[in-house]
């Protein structure tokens, strides 16, 4: 490769590298806990979609039980389980009054399993606000106030935080932490905040929270019956129905463990990749986004061991990986992210792409996207 084909790749780098950097700092400034308390007598329904969550649902319906500062319901929705789902549920209900077990009917065609089984439990809540969350997520004390507060006072139809996410295997701790990353590092909050484009649209489907008149003005989960990304296309129906929506700061308000293991996570990830990154379209300009700001200036730095590389080429180079690893950093202090992860930012950006990827070619060929025992069509 000649000097100016290398000075070029390398300077490609470091401006794939910057833009990620400068708008993840603008973010940080934006992206906040929610503060202060909401109006008195606010009632919020907490809605918790369950499948096969014998291990989780106990902690996730005591920890919202120990809410404070709001009137709460929380409604679980067993989803025809096979475990003791519902058994966990009905004896925490009989010894409190605020917990209602409610069974799923039949999954009608065209549906896929959570949004139906958010749709009918947003049916059966009794209060003004509903507050989704799943299983495996497990809230403080003082969240689902604070979360209904930052609701009612940006004046947004929905809004959504995004958990501490707790990391267990190696696999988790370097892939899980891109979630951060995609967000702060490419959505400008700033104009999201301003402009209703659905482009613009972004939530965490762990912990949503709406108002019901315009949860029914966006047509409600129904809108995206067919959706497994509920944290894309939730917020652009929304948007699309002319509410706003709105992101915050979960990670002092909620914590989740997404998936326990490589294979829960490739599948996890998988699921929903081809209504986010995952397209035809899409999914090149990631890659170049991604792989080119994040990956190959370590590449080079690498062949310089090897090959002559001019010395601009080295220390555009150098000053890209320099960009991407102190981002990470950022999001590793201010999410609670393991270190770890942080320094193996590259190896974590080539497997999410990896499983882009795959999910794209499965998608291709035809093959169906498999989640809780349910076979999607691609």
């Amino acid at each position: 490769m000649s000097d100016a084909a290398w000075i070029a790749l390398a300077l490609l780098s470091l401006i794939l590298a910057l833009l990620p950097l400068a708008l993840g700092v603008a973010n940080l400034r934006l992206f906040r806990p929610p503060q202060g308390a909401p109006p008195p007598g606010t009632a919020v329904s907490i809605l918790i979609p369950a499948r096969n969550e014998e291990a989780t649902i106990g902690a996730a319906v005591d920890a919202a039980l120990a809410s404070r500062g709001v009137e709460i319901e929380v409604v679980v929705l067993d989803d025809h389980s096979s475990d003791a789902t519902a058994d966990v549920v009905a004896a925490i209900g009989r010894r409190d009054r605020r917990v209602r077990l409610e069974r799923a009917p039949p999954l009608p065609p065209g549906w896929c399993g959570k949004q139906h089984a958010c749709h009918v439990l947003a049916s059966v809540a009794r209060h003004p606000i509903l507050l989704f969350q799943d299983a495996d997520v497990r809230l403080s004390p003082d969240a689902v106030g604070r979360i209904a507060g930052f609701l009612l006072a940006r004046g947004s139809g929905l809004v959504s935080g995004f958990p501490r996410q707790e990391t267990g295997t190696p696999a988790e701790r370097l892939v899980i932490p891109m979630i951060h990353l995609l967000l702060l590092g490419y959505l400008p909050m700033a104009m999201m905040r301003r402009a209703p484009d659905p482009r613009f649209a972004a939530a965490c489907g762990q912990l949503i929270a709406v108002r019901r008149q315009a949860y029914a003005q966006a047509g409600g989960h129904a809108a995206i019956r067919t959706s497994r990304h509920d944290g894309l296309t939730l917020p652009r129906a929304f948007r699309r129905a002319g509410c706003m929506t709105d992101l915050f700061d979960a990670t002092d308000l909620a914590s989740c463990r997404m998936y326990g293991s490589w294979g829960e996570l490739w599948a996890g990830f998988s699921k929903n990749a081809t209504e986010g990154m995952a397209t035809p379209a899409a999914l090149p300009l990631w890659t170049l986004l991604l792989f080119g700001g994040h990956v190959l200036p370590w590449l080079i730095l690498g062949a310089a061991l090897a090959v002559p590389v001019p010395g601009w080429a080295v220390l555009a180079a150098a000053g890209a990986a320099a960009a991407g690893l102190c981002l990470r950093l950022m999001l590793a202090v201010r999410f609670r992210q393991p270190l770890s992860s942080a320094l193996l930012h590259p190896a974590g950006v080539a497997v999410l792409l990896a499983i882009q990827w795959s999910a794209l070619l499965h998608a291709c060929r035809g093959r169906p996207a498999l989640w809780r025992g349910r076979a999607y069509p691609s």
